[in-house]
This record gives structure tokens, C-alpha cells and sequence, in this order.
């Protein structure tokens, strides 16, 4: 009885007519529920490409000298920039891409308590791994009797690696007795800090480090060693060896 009743309650209801979307609508009501997974989609695949492009050096420019700074601070953005232009024209191409290029990788060794711990180690880390690599081929140092002490990675300046019997040898230079290095333009640099700029000469900033180069005690070496010699030989030229 009871459908007999609803039957003639909804008599005049006509059911809805199934409405047919425009491919303009089509196209919104799709993108509303599935945008989140082509942002994913778009993110994954992003990253897949830049891991392949860092895989194969694809975009990036590959130093063909790099030269490792070992210091308590770190040196100027000015003067650094300086010295990798300067030294880059005393290079060749290395690795034939038209343009010779030289990057200074900083290591900053401060204070080894408190805060300053965490950045100590942290450079110590980012050297280990550049030492591992065989990254850097040359090496400003601060204090090169405590670098070659704690790594044991330096060359004789006679061209042998340093052993157990041969610890007076020396493997670095002071930049101050080095006449190539010394008359090299690096012009003045300039930090901002909170309050004031200051202004400084980079070749006096420069002036107390030390000149080294790296030895190889096995098979294995950098694969332009012979043009790493040669541009070590070009900036050592005068010095007293």
C-alpha cells in the first residue's frame, strides 16, 4: 500500500536528465582529482633528471684546477674570486670545454668547542670527502705542519713523498716566498658586516698562508696530474725550493 502511496505522492517528480559535460568541464572535473599526483609525477621525474645530470656532469662547469684553503677563517668572497681568476690564467684546459677554470674550495677549522664545534666538524667532514676524491690538487693551509700532521697528504717539494725517515723534509711553501704568487692582481676586498664594511688588501689576506701540493702514495692519482705539475711548477717558479 505504502508504494502505492509514494507512487502517487511523486507522481509529477521526473527523474534528473544526466548532464553532458562540455570537453572544457571534462578537462576541470579531471584536473580537480588528479593534480596532486601530476605534481608528484612532475617532482619524481624533476628529480630524476637532475640526479642524471650530476651523474654525467651535464650543465655544470668542471674545474679543471681545484685548490683546497685549510684555514680558522674563512677568506673573503672577493679575494677568492680573485685568485681563482688569476690562477686560472696561468692554466690550461684540462678537460678541452673551451674555458680554463679554477675553483677554491674552503675548509674552515675553528674553534673546536662549544658552537664553533659543529662548523669544525662539519669542514672536516666536506675535507675528508674532497681528500677521498682526490678533489683538490693544490692547498692554501694556515697551519701546514698540523695539516700534513693529522693527513699525510702532502708532496715533497723535490717532487718524493715524504716517510718515516724523511720528516725534515719540507713539502710547502710560504706565498710570501713565492714571487709569481706574490705578484699576482688580486686587487682589494670588502665585507659587510653588521654596522660597517670593511676593506682590505687580498694579497696582504693571503700572505701568511703556505703553498702545497698533493702527493699520491699508490696507483692511484688525479687524472691531470701532468698539467697540475706543470701549473705548480708556474707558480712556484723563483721560489726557494
Amino acid at each position: 500500500m505504502a508504494s502505492e502511496y509514494l507512487k502517487w505522492k511523486y507522481r509529477d517528480v521526473k527523474p534528473e536528465l544526466a548532464v553532458e559535460l562540455t570537453p572544457r568541464q571534462k578537462r576541470a572535473n579531471w584536473w580537480y582529482y588528479h593534480k596532486w599526483y601530476v605534481f608528484l609525477g612532475a617532482g619524481v621525474l624533476a628529480l630524476g633528471v637532475y640526479l642524471t645530470a650530476r651523474a654525467f656532469g651535464l650543465g655544470q662547469v668542471i674545474p679543471d684546477y681545484q685548490v683546497a684553503y685549510v684555514g680558522s677563517t674563512s677568506l673573503p668572497e672577493d679575494t677568492a674570486a680573485a685568485l681563482e681568476t688569476a690562477l686560472a690564467e696561468l692554466g690550461t684546459d684540462c678537460n678541452g670545454d673551451g674555458q680554463v677554470v679554477v675553483r677554491l674550495n674552503q675548509y674552515v677549522m675553528g674553534d673546536s668547542s662549544g658552537e664553533g664545534a659543529v662548523y669544525t666538524y662539519a669542514g672536516s667532514t666536506r675535507l675528508m670527502a674532497d681528500l677521498e676524491a682526490c678533489d683538490s690538487y693544490f692547498f692554501l693551509l694556515e697551519d701546514p705542519e698540523v695539516f700534513q700532521e693529522n693527513y699525510q697528504v702532502l708532496r715533497c717539494l723535490d717532487g718524493s713523498l715524504p716517510d718515516e725517515s724523511e720528516q725534515d723534509k719540507s713539502c710547502w711553501l710560504s706565498w710570501s716566498g713565492c714571487p709569481v704568487l706574490r705578484a699576482l692582481p688580486l686587487g682589494e676586498y670588502t665585507e659587510t658586516i653588521p654596522g660597517q664594511e670593511i676593506h682590505g688588501d687580498s694579497q696582504e689576506q693571503l700572505s701568511s698562508l703556505s703553498v702545497a701540493r698533493r702527493g699520491f702514495w699508490t696507483e692511484r692519482t688525479c687524472s691531470d696530474s701532468q698539467e697540475c705539475d706543470a701549473l705548480w711548477d708556474a707558480i712556484t717558479r723563483g721560489s726557494d725550493q
